[in-house]
């Protein structure tokens, strides 16, 4: 399986992840399968979830116990608070059965409101620095639905990684030149 660079990183994954979302619904079985054919058979090293994708959590948690070592979790929130932030991010811990990602993001910044209120005081920024100091997350980023909101959010703080939806026709009509410049 190839792999890329993740941004400054120095980590290298694989250009093909594993999206927590398709375990949601499944049988402990079937996401244990899903995740050793993954790791073992395919060498995909990234996975991804979310607390919003249903039962993922749950189902990949046990499932990829063994190879935890071995791949790169990411994980993101949809809280924009920091007591929410943190709620969830322990939720998620426990939930993965891990002591700890390689990436935690926000998930899915669309407004500037949303953005404000995640650099306000009592911001889910706070969580998020907070435990990349405790060795909860080792990288911070987000994902943004809006250019924006991006663009505002790479201005307030150095983030890891960006999560963009970067495709022929949004760029064709303007929305992503200028997240990527």
């Amino acid at each position: 399986m190839q792999k890329r660079k993740l941004g400054k990183t120095g980590e290298y994954l694989t250009v093909v992840g594993f999206g927590g979302i398709i375990v949601m619904n499944a049988t402990a079985a079937e996401a244990e399968r899903d995740v050793a054919k993954a790791v073992v058979e395919r060498g995909i090293n990234y996975f991804d979830v979310a607390p919003s994708y249903g039962n993922a959590e749950e189902m990949l948690g046990p499932a990829l116990k063994p190879y935890r070592k071995e791949v790169f979790l990411a994980c993101k929130t949809g809280e924009r608070e920091a007591q929410g932030a943190r709620k969830e991010l322990e939720q998620s811990l426990k939930r993965l059965h891990t002591d700890h990602f390689d990436l935690y993001q926000f998930h899915g910044v669309s407004s500037m409101e949303e953005v404000e209120t995640i650099f306000s005081p009592n911001g889910a920024i706070e969580t998020f620095v907070k435990a990349r100091q405790e060795g909860l997350t080792r990288y911070l980023g987000f994902s943004a639905h809006s250019e924006e909101a991006a663009l505002a959010l790479m201005e307030r703080f150095e983030f890891d990684t960006i999560l963009f939806p970067f495709n022929w026709v949004t760029w064709n009509r303007g929305f992503g030149p200028r997240a990527l410049a």
